[in-house]
Order: C-alpha cells, then sequence, then structure tokens
C-alpha cells in the first residue's frame, strides 16, 4: 500500500500497518509526540489499522484534533481518579470541548478540596503510564460488561446504540470505559492538566432527568502552554460579565422573581436606555425605518397561522390550556407575525416597497433553567428587531442594506474585529422541521451566500441552524470562556407571506407574495451590554458609560465651584457626579478609577478662581488644567462622535 503523507512523501508497505506503526517508521520523536491522525480527511485512533493506499496526516497537541485527543485522555484519567476515591460515582459521558474537558458523574456535588485531592490522584495515574487499550464487544456482552460494574448510564447508551455499530471500550489498567477514541497510546501523554471548575448539569441535557455533576478541566502538552491558558482563564474570570456586571452595580437576579430574568440597576438602565436610544434614532432617521408599537402576547391564533405553534411552542410561555380554555395566549417569543398585520393595516402598491419595520421588542422565551447564564441567555429580553417587507428583485439590496447596518453598529460599537459570519442552513435529513421544498431552501440559500461573496466577508456554513421558514446569515462572537452565541441576525423569508395573505399591487395591477427579510441592527440588548462589559472589562467607551465625569473637590470650600462644574456638565447632558465625601482626594481619584469612570475633574483654589478643571482620565492619567469651556467641548465631540479612546497608560 502506498501512503501519502501531509508533507507529499509517499510510505510503501507491503503489509498492513497501524497508524502509530507508521509513526514509529517515519520517526521515534513523532511517535512519541503523536496523539491521533487524520486518514483521508477522517480523525482515526493511532491504534487504528491501514490496509490500503490513502493520506495520511499525524496530528500531535500542536494540532487541533491531536490536542482534542490529549484532552479526551485527560477525561478518562479523571474519571479513573474519580472511581478510585469516590467509588460509588456513576459515569456517564466525558468528551473534550474547545477550552479542554468535563466528564459528568452521578454523585454528590464535588468541593474545591475534592478537585484538589483529584489532581493528586490523576498524577498519580499519569505518572503510573498504564497504556490505553481498545477493545470492542458485541451487544449483549457490552451491556453484561457495565452492568457488572453497575454503570447504569453507560447501559443506557449501549442500549441507545444502532444495530450493528461498533461497540468499543479503552482499558488503563483496572478502569474501563464505553468509548468510540480516539485517546493516546498511555496516560504519560497527559503532561499538563488542572482541573478548573465544577458545576451541575443534566444527563443528557434533559431537565427532566437526572442531575448530574460536571467537572471541567483542561490539559495540554506542555506546561507553559498550561500556565499561559490558566493565566488566560484568570483574565475571562476578572472580565466575566456575570461577575463583572454585578460588581459595576449593572444588574443583579432574585430567586423569588425567578431565573433569567434580571433586574437592571439604575446605572445598567441607563446604558440600555443609550443603546436603545442610539439604535431607534440611527434606524428611524438614517436608514429608512418606520417604528412600530406590538402587543407582548397574542391568542394562539396568530402562532398557529405564523407556524411557531407547531415548530416552537415548546418554547414559549403558554397561558391557558386548549382542552378547557377558550382562548389560549401566549407571551410572543418573536414580533414578525405582530408587523405583518401592521403591514396588512392599509393596502401596498410595488412602490411603497420596501417597507422596513422596526421595534424595540421585548421577547420571551422559556429556556431550560441549566442553558441560562447571567445575561447572555435569559427568559425576557429585548431586541434591536425589525421586518422588511420587499419585492423580490430588491433582496439583494436589501440584504446588503441589512449587513451594512449590522457592520455600522458593529464598528461603532468596536466589535467589528471580534465577531465571525455563519450562513445557518436547513437539515435536509429532517426536512419535517421545516416549511418549503428542496429548491425553495435550495434558492434561499443562494441568494444569502452570494450577498455574503459580494460583500467580501469570509463565512463558514452550518446546517440545521436555520430558521424554520428560512435561511440566516448569523453574526457570531465568543464570551471570554470560548462559547459561541448568535448576537446578530438577518433572515431571509420567502414563504411565510402566504400563510397571512400578505401582498403588494403591482404594476399590472396584481396582487403579488412579498419576501420578508428578518433582521437585527444590534441583537439583544441583554447580551450585547454582556459582550460589551466582557470587551472592556467595564471601561466602556465614553458615550456609553452611566457615570462619564467625576468632579473630584478638593475640599468642602470648594464644593460651591464643583456644583458649579456639575451644572455646566448636566446643562450638556453629561452625565456627572460630584464626590463631596470629607475624603482626601487621593482616596476620591483612587474610588473614581475603581469605577471605571472615564473623566475626574479635580477642583481646588486655583480651579475655582480662573475657572479651569484639571483632568485626569482613564485614558492618560493627569492630562493638566483646562479651561473647563476648553473639556466641554472636547468631551462632547468624544460623546457625539461615540469616539472610542485608547487607554495610552495603566494605573495601578
Amino acid at each position: 500500500m502506498k501512503i501519502t503523507l501531509k508533507d507529499g512523501s509517499v510510505k510503501e508497505y507491503a503489509e498492513s500497518k497501524s497508524v502509530y506503526d507508521i509513526a514509529l517508521d517515519i520517526s521515534e520523536g513523532l511517535a512519541r509526540a503523536a496523539c491521533c491522525a487524520k486518514v483521508d480527511g477522517e480523525v482515526v485512533d493511532l491504534r487504528t489499522v491501514l490496509d490500503h493506499d490513502c493520506e495520511l496526516s499525524i496530528c500531535t497537541a500542536a494540532d487541533k484534533e491531536g490536542l482534542a485527543a490529549l484532552r479526551h485522555t485527560a477525561s478518562h484519567v479523571l474519571a479513573e481518579a474519580v472511581k478510585r476515591l469516590f467509588p460509588e460515582a456513576k459515569l456517564t459521558i466525558g468528551p473534550s470541548i474547545e477550552e479542554g474537558f468535563y466528564y459528568d458523574f452521578d454523585h454528590a456535588p464535588f468541593s474545591r478540596e475534592d478537585l484538589d485531592r483529584l489532581e493528586a490522584e490523576m498524577k498519580k495515574i499519569v505518572k503510573a503510564g498504564a497504556k490505553l487499550e481498545k477493545f470492542t464487544l458485541p451487544r449483549k456482552e457490552a451491556i453484561k460488561l457495565m452492568e457488572e460494574r453497575n454503570e447504569p448510564y453507560k447501559v443506557e447508551l449501549i442500549n441507545d446504540l444502532p444495530e450493528g455499530e461498533e461497540i468499543s471500550f479503552y482499558r488503563q489498567g483496572d478502569f474501563v470505559d464505553l468509548c468510540a477514541g480516539p485517546h493516546l497510546m498511555s496516560t504519560k501523554g497527559v503532561k499538563a492538566f488542572k482541573l478548573t471548575s465544577s458545576s451541575m448539569a443534566y444527563w443528557r441535557g434533559d431537565s427532566n432527568k437526572a442531575r448530574l455533576q460536571r467537572i471541567y478541566g483542561t490539559a495540554y502538552s506542555k506546561k507553559e502552554e498550561l500556565a499561559a491558558h490558566l493565566e488566560r482563564m484568570e483574565d475571562a474570570k476578572r472580565r466575566d460579565h456575570n461577575k463583572l456586571g454585578r460588581e459595576m452595580e449593572l444588574f443583579t437576579t432574585v430567586d423569588v422573581i425567578g431565573q433569567g430574568l434580571p433586574l437592571f440597576t439604575p446605572k445598567g438602565t441607563k446604558m440600555i436606555m443609550k443603546l436603545q436610544r442610539w439604535i431607534e434614532d440611527l434606524e428611524d432617521n438614517e436608514w429608512g425605518y418606520v417604528r412600530t408599537r406590538t402587543p407582548l402576547m397574542a391568542k394562539s391564533d396568530l402562532y398557529k397561522i405564523s407556524g411557531h405553534w407547531d415548530h416552537y411552542k415548546e418554547g414559549m410561555f403558554v397561558m391557558g390550556d386548549e382542552e378547557k380554555d377558550k382562548e389560549v395566549f401566549a407571551l410572543r417569543p418573536m414580533t414578525c407575525p405582530f408587523q405583518y398585520y401592521v403591514y396588512k393595516n392599509t393596502q401596498k402598491s410595488y412602490r411603497d416597497l420596501p417597507y422596513r419595520m422596526s421595534e424595540t421588542s421585548t421577547l420571551f422565551r422559556s429556556e431550560d433553567s441549566g442553558e441560562m447564564h447571567g445575561l447572555t441567555r435569559v427568559r425576557q429580553f429585548t431586541i434591536s428587531e425589525g421586518h422588511l417587507v420587499i419585492r423580490p428583485d430588491q433582496a439583494e439590496e436589501e440584504l446588503k442594506g441589512c449587513l451594512d447596518l449590522a457592520y455600522y453598529v458593529l464598528s461603532t460599537l468596536g466589535l467589528q474585529e471580534d465577531v465571525t459570519y455563519r450562513l445557518s442552513k436547513w437539515d435536509p435529513n429532517n426536512k419535517e422541521k421545516y416549511l418549503g421544498d428542496d429548491d425553495y431552501w435550495n434558492k434561499t440559500q443562494d441568494a444569502l451566500r452570494e450577498v455574503l461573496r459580494e460583500k467580501g466577508v469570509p463565512f463558514t456554513e452550518a446546517d440545521g441552524e436555520a430558521a424554520f421558514y428560512g435561511p440566516k446569515i448569523d453574526i457570531q462572537a465568543k464570551n471570554v470562556y470560548g462559547k459561541e452565541d448568535t448576537m446578530i441576525t438577518i433572515q431571509l423569508d420567502c414563504a411565510i407571506a402566504e400563510n397571512f395573505d400578505m401582498y403588494y399591487v403591482d404594476q399590472n395591477g396584481d396582487k403579488v407574495r412579498p419576501y420578508i427579510i428578518h433582521r437585527t441592527s444590534m441583537g439583544c440588548y441583554e447580551r450585547t451590554l454582556a459582550w460589551l462589559i466582557e470587551k472592556y472589562a467595564g471601561k466602556f467607551p465614553t458615550w456609553l458609560c452611566p457615570e462619564q465625569v467625576r468632579v473630584l473637590p478638593i475640599s468642602e470650600k470648594y464644593e460651591e465651584y464643583a456644583d458649579q462644574v456639575l451644572k455646566e456638565l448636566k446643562a450638556r447632558k453629561i452625565d456627572a457626579s460630584v464626590d463631596n465625601r470629607s475624603e482626601k482626594i487621593g482616596f476620591k481619584i483612587r474610588e473614581a478609577r475603581l469605577a471605571r469612570v472615564p473623566y475626574m475633574l479635580v477642583v481646588g483654589q486655583q480651579e475655582a478662581e480662573q475657572g479651569l478643571v484639571s483632568v485626569r482620565s482613564r485614558f492618560a492619567g493627569d492630562e493638566g488644567q483646562k479651561p473647563l469651556s476648553e473639556f466641554l467641548e472636547q468631551i462632547c465631540e468624544e460623546i457625539r462622535t461615540k469616539a472610542i479612546r485608547k487607554e495610552e497608560i495603566q494605573e495601578e
């Protein structure tokens, strides 16, 4: 057989060989570093035997696939450690993930002390260096093995495997786990690891099933890489909006109100209102939108027409019982069907299109408790929602306009470099979830794909991520821990107008079905605020800050002048305050810095006598004395242009 390697060279063998043996034949160093391999593009275990011509790429921990195999092995080392120290624990699943690995156990919660003990036990297992041996069993024998080991979750997994599926296990010493691999050749390859946290999880992600305990960890081939990762994680913790947002008194949550229902304090509310007023003025005055205001709930009849009742009912808050009540209502999960009736309120001709409707929409979605986190996934949220009713010939131009608006919003917020673009398509293997046929989906997906290409936007494609009525351009971003969420979406819908009998009168006097673009310009205000907190570590651009200036009188003798300065700031709609506490000026400056206030104006005798302010900023430290009028002019211009001023100093 001929084995074509990554560099294009070819190895020839007269007999079948395992991937590991081929790596060893290339070099001992490569065999030691090897974690897994790709054969004709498919990731395989090092134990895989090759018996035909193919392309082979050996993966080390420097490769994404190799690092995943290393981390998967680390999860097995963790599972063995748990069974040693907590033999009553039941095994479930333990995959590698983007930032490390986890393993779920049916057990009482694990403390930090437990994790430290488990780490020590893992080090013993790694040092022993047991080989990982793969073996397969017929279904009955596989079930018997797991029943003998009292692992009911593994038995359930085996029973759920399709008939004919290979049932494989990996053994390391006395520990055996149901697993498809791939894995390292021995536990010795897990050289640098850390258990980072533990939390509750549901079996198979279903809140109606068993509550499990998930242990998170990470692993690398080098200690230096682990140290760098842990430092990144420390920075992530400092930036975590769920922690920092509460510390900055931007939002809070209360058990008796409910999970996923955040309360915004005056500071957080001010930030959201600034974003909302900006978006509304932008859309209404510069991008040609009309604004609507529609109900927060509707009868089930509306959602049956739109298709949400059939396709999305599980995600809705329903009020009433269909079998008993004359009318059943539901809180709205989206605004589109409401805005369709605004459009239908008066007859439209082809000259009236595009008809761009926008609304600051409060929506409700019944998220599972295990899915909710801070402000990024909540049960009540508000979005910059819009629907464009268009002629088919306007689709390309209007889609580009939606993309341009989204990019303008992102670049104004300083977030344009932090996003990726995804074409979210239907799942052709699960057609009952969607409206329309193959031709409809191919046509609409091609339209979005062409818009992205013409705009020169790099993008990926994902099956099964479309809305039930049409494909989407999803603008994605990751939080500080690497979890990806959709921030902005643009969706093309060529089907739903039929359900609502929406039409326009064309130049021939005929009634024609319009297309609809569903879009957000900034997305969800809550999620965007979380994103901004993490992006700027709470040091927001001046225009967005809930407190933009703090006036600091040196002593009570200058409080009157400080109040005059405050009055001038307020007159120009600058969010400012005066710190009149009987504290030393150094303490006041330090407090203002900790509060991440962009500007501090220190005032004393000279400033009061000459109409000056001594300016200290987050950006440049001590900026010296300035006439108050000059400072007012500068900060007003910074706020008006929404400038993102960079920090030139790092004060302790």
